[in-house]
């Protein structure tokens, strides 16, 4: 595991087994969830590039747009902010003599073309692989094992789930995540 390290693991398995079953055969689980929102551009200052936002509950923010924003000129107050968060959570124990698959984290991002209204997307995607060396199905633990050598001991907020997977069992995890942000243009008044 390159430098996302057991911690994640663990945690990542920890929360695999606390929110939901394993299905199919070798077992495994996955969960994705999205959440969107949409603010207003309250204010927007070109010279300082700091822009405020108000959000549909009434709140406001106020931050500085980095140089990354490029297309800052074509944002104007009353356009509508729009965010995307998704994650998701893959966990497979793998297959009697299947290898495990590289791991490690990857990224990408992208953003709108020159002169458009703001836009931009970026996104993560980290795999760990660990062995599971030990189940304590009184303390309601397992002992994951990652490829470094490094052993965490966990304990699943829903152990009965310990019953569905044995020492011995290789895991591949799959955590992702990515965040998008749009601008649109103001509604025309009516």
């Amino acid at each position: 595991m390159r430098r996302t390290g057991i911690a994640l693991l663990a945690g990542l398995f920890v929360l695999s087994i606390a929110a939901g079953g394993w299905a199919a055969e070798p077992p495994s689980w996955a969960t994705t969830s999205l959440i969107e929102k949409t603010a207003t551009v309250e204010a927007v200052d070109q010279s300082t590039r700091m822009v405020t936002l108000k959000g549909p509950e009434g709140n406001s923010v106020t931050f500085k747009a980095s140089a990354e924003v490029r297309n800052l000129p074509q944002v104007k107050v009353g356009d509508t902010v729009k965010f995307a968060y998704y994650e998701s959570l893959a966990v497979r124990v793998l297959g009697k003599g299947e290898a495990f698959p590289t791991a490690g984290e990857s990224a990408t991002a992208a953003r709108a073309k020159a002169g458009e209204k703001p836009a931009g997307v970026v996104g993560t995607e980290t795999t760990v692989n660990a062995t599971i060396t030990a189940i304590d199905k009184k303390a309601k633990t397992v002992t994951l094992k990652g490829e470094d050598g490094k052993s965490v001991t966990v304990k699943p907020l829903r152990p009965e789930k310990l019953n569905e997977v044995k020492v011995g069992d290789r895991l591949v995890v799959t955590y992702t995540e990515a965040v998008a942000v749009k601008v649109e243009k103001a509604e025309p008044k009516k």
